[in-house]
């Protein structure tokens, strides 16, 4: 399953992703943010799409559905949004339904990876 995260904002957010990549065992990592996103660093590869947040919640699904359309190979992907805002959720979130792909929340527990 392919994973796609948002590096936005929010207190540890950044570390709850890098858990995720680091325990899951995903087919690709997407990773979606601004242009300081990008210093972000995991020991396994990634894919960053930069994209601009500060766009309205219409124009910003028409973004994020853009830069997906055809790098999602499977019918469903795991998603993590601890970082961001509900704005910027809920147009990620758009876009993916849009595409069309299923999701399945994903956050990093003391118990190891949880599907929701």
């Amino acid at each position: 399953m392919e994973f796609i995260a948002l590096l936005s904002t929010g207190k540890g957010s950044w570390g709850q992703i890098s858990g995720l990549i680091k325990y899951g065992e995903w087919d690709k990592i997407i990773l979606i943010g601004r242009d300081f996103a990008e210093k972000f660093t995991s020991e396994k590869k990634f894919e960053f799409i930069r994209v601009d947040l500060d766009k309205r919640i219409k124009e910003l699904k028409e973004e994020f559905e853009k830069k997906l359309r055809g790098k999602i190979q499977g019918t469903e992907v795991a998603l993590s949004i601890a970082s961001g805002d509900g704005k910027e959720h809920m147009a990620l979130i758009s876009a993916l339904l849009s595409l069309p792909v299923g999701i399945r929340f994903v956050a990093l527990t003391k118990e190891g990876i949880l599907y929701l």
